[in-house]
């Protein structure tokens, strides 16, 4: 497939961007800023922010994921660009994965408790959070767009192992089996190409958690 990704050289767009490459995909990384120094030799860039991607840019995409994450202070952006991103999309086949947050997990079964209005979630963390929840809730809305989003679990481990294990939920934080709700991010990368490669969860926010 051809995949379009954007922040392909952040964290979890660095996992994203090799474990598409490791399956043979073809990737395009959307970045503001093109690195000197390209590790991978069969990635090419297109060198734009995401605020300014067009439908020419991305309609020939089978898949966009984007893994963007707005700057301190400005978390409002993450609705701004999820109004954008579903703009350029509409009314094209390209599937839209978007890497999202825990925070916006629910932790009972009524679902009425988000993890982010719980005493113990920090409050630096709360912006993010509530703003990645609110632009979930917009993207729920659009009616145009085939899309998944993927919320890791509560923490989410750059140095953590590739197992190529994991598991699957839908609106609740998970546990793994020592009471821990962890994912890597080279598990989570993982999840979501298989979900790229078998698509299950259209349409739909689902969460992975270390086995």
């Amino acid at each position: 497939m051809k995949i379009g990704i954007i922040g392909a050289t952040g964290h979890v767009g660095s996992f994203l961007t090799a474990e598409a490459l490791k399956r043979g995909h073809e990737v395009i990384g959307i970045v503001r800023h093109v690195p000197k120094t390209i590790r991978e030799s069969n990635l090419t860039f297109l060198n734009k922010d995401i605020f300014v991607l067009t439908n020419e840019d991305v309609k020939d995409f089978d898949v966009l994921i984007s893994a963007y994450n707005a700057p301190e202070g400005e978390e409002v952006q993450h609705v701004k660009a999820m109004k954008h991103l579903i703009e350029i999309l509409k009314d094209t086949s390209v599937r839209l994965l978007v890497v999202g947050g825990a925070g916006s997990l629910y932790v009972d079964d009524k679902l009425t408790t988000h993890m982010y209005d719980t005493d113990a979630f920090p409050d630096a963390f709360k912006p993010t959070s509530i703003n990645m929840g609110k632009a979930l809730d917009y993207l729920r809305e659009s009616k145009d767009v085939r899309w998944t989003y993927l919320s890791p679990s509560a923490d989410f481990l750059v140095n953590g192992s590739r197992t190529g294990k994991y598991k699957v939920g839908q609106e609740q934080l998970m546990l793994d089996k020592y009471g821990k709700s962890e994912i890597s991010m080279a598990d989570y990368a993982i999840a979501m190409l298989d979900e790229i490669e078998g698509p299950e969860h259209q349409q739909q926010r689902y969460t992975v958690c270390a086995v």
